[in-house]
């Protein structure tokens, strides 16, 4: 072994910083705060170190935030107000509830239809075995609320006991509109009960609007098409709308950022004039991850990275050291593997595509990777490390 070779690969560091209110320099302070960790706790930055900025405090500095009144006129606006079919929405207070305020204060009526047996990202309304105890088919079986109370009663979430059901309609009624819920998973069936939709599902959106359209739907929006622009002054989002939103009161939303790409850049560019250091810098919301037990899949935003620098781009390009070892070196050990394993890699095809060598390596986007990563980093909590420095991920076997 060589005295310059490393023991440590990737490393990942939440990074404290200040609390980041509207109005703030925000590149400055990542900057800042990245500069003084690596003081404190005595590491340097490397070209290709990863700075990732969560979209909460790039949200916040921006200002990004919007009533629910704004939410309404936007909705009145542009479904005339009347009866309105709100279809697939994600079960969650923090997301949609304060969403679905506004939309209610906006709309006469709303019929709701939920997916079954559980929503888009897997909080489930009836465990599946249940279905199938009773014959349903969710793929094409429509149900009313009575028909689904009587096979299933009132079932809470596992983690945070609230019944959905319930807790939407009252939010419903409380807002002055009235409410019918259904439960299904074709689209087109909410056309039997109006012509005016709005489709809250988030990864699927563009097939069930397509689906809508074909089907001859008169008004056709996602959350998506909802505070695009600004009302009366109001934050907005011109890519995503209410995608990506949180609730920040029980009247406010705070919307997924809008316009990263400048902030990502000047963050790159501060820290390559402090230390002559080529960094790439990106903003992530949430990672992309699927949680086995409660079967919820993590990303209830649009996309995990909405801005992020050039090097960032495509996915990863890596050999599986265990095939090596195990097909193609299996009579080696010892220096003699390394040695032909990191030759390997040092002669490795710029596309490793399709390769049995790269069999079992992670086929996906960096920033959904990286962003992954550093969203289990900074957690959603108290952590107070909305600033994540990955430090070696695009390091290999042979990197000193």
């Amino acid at each position: 072994m060589n005295n310059h070779e490393r023991r440590v690969g990737t490393v990942s560091r939440g990074i404290r910083c200040p609390i980041i209110r509207q109005g703030d320099d925000l590149a400055s302070i990542v900057t800042e705060s990245v500069l003084e960790a690596a003081k404190e706790e005595g590491f340097e930055l490397r070209d290709r170190d990863v700075i990732s900025v969560t979209e909460s405090v790039v949200a916040r500095s921006q200002g990004n935030y919007a009533p629910i009144s704004a939410i309404a006129e936007d909705v009145r606006a542009k479904t005339g107000g009347g009866t309105v079919g709100v279809i697939f929405p994600i079960l969650s207070r923090n997301r949609f509830a304060v969403c679905l305020r506004g939309i209610a204060m906006g709309c006469r009526k709303i019929v709701l239809m939920l997916s079954y047996p559980s929503d888009e990202v897997g909080n489930e309304l009836v465990n599946i075995d249940r279905l199938d105890e009773h014959g349903i088919n969710p793929y094409t079986d429509l149900l009313t609320l009575e028909r689904y109370r009587e096979l299933f009663g009132h079932n809470v979430h596992e983690f945070t006991g609230v019944d959905y059901v319930d807790y939407y309609a009252g939010l419903i009624r409380e807002c002055g509109a009235d409410v019918e819920i259904i439960f299904g998973n074709r689209p087109g069936s909410i056309l039997n009960y109006t012509d005016t939709v709005i489709a809250c599902d988030i990864h699927t959106r563009a097939r069930t609007k397509r689906i809508l359209r074909d089907l001859g739907a008169r008004v056709v929006l996602g959350l998506d098409d909802i505070l695009n622009a600004p009302v009366n002054g109001s934050g907005c989002n011109e890519r995503y709308g209410l995608l990506g939103s949180n609730k920040a009161t029980e009247s406010m939303v705070k919307l997924f950022p809008r316009n990263c790409q400048p902030l990502v850049l000047d963050i790159q560019d501060r820290i390559l004039k402090a230390t002559g250091k080529h960094v790439e810098v990106m903003v992530y919301g949430d990672g992309a991850f699927k949680d086995p037990k409660g079967k919820i899949w993590e990303l209830a935003d649009p996309v995990v990275s909405p801005a992020f620098t050039d090097g960032l781009i495509g996915t990863p390009n890596e050999l599986k050291l265990k095939y090596l070892a195990d097909n193609d070196f299996a009579g080696l050990s010892g220096k003699e593997l390394r040695d032909a394993i990191s030759a390997s890699i040092r002669a490795k095809d710029g596309n490793l595509k399709g390769l049995m060598v790269s069999e079992g390596t992670t086929p996906r986007q960096l920033t959904d990777l990286i962003g992954s990563l550093c969203d289990l980093t900074s957690g959603s909590g108290d952590k107070g490390t909305p600033i994540v420095l990955v430090q070696g991920y695009f390091d290999n076997y042979t990197s000193e």
